[in-house]
């Protein structure tokens, strides 16, 4: 099965996502964070950096409650545009 190339607002969404990621994640470590939504740090790493742009649901259902974040938020901060992510962070 051959998967369709992302498109560059498909990679652009992702690089919004992980940055959100990254800052909602604050000081808390990133191994910490991968094992209380039982993921690997290299997942969340690959995610983080927009390596791995369209996790799946479940992946990103994880990271949402060990953060404390609510898939609306998520899927609202990182759908609205490039500055959606730091936005969200300042008004949460």
């Amino acid at each position: 099965m051959v998967r369709v190339p992302l498109t560059p607002e498909e990679r652009q969404r992702g690089e919004r996502f992980g940055a959100l990621l990254r800052r909602a994640r604050g000081e808390r470590s990133m191994i910490e964070v991968a094992a209380a939504a039982g993921l690997s740090a290299e997942t969340l790493r690959k995610i983080e950096t927009g390596r791995a742009p369209t996790p799946a649901f479940f992946t990103v259902a994880a990271l949402a409650a060990a953060l404390g974040l609510s898939l609306d938020e998520l899927a609202a901060a990182c759908a609205e545009g490039p500055n959606a992510a730091a936005e969200f962070r300042r008004a949460g």
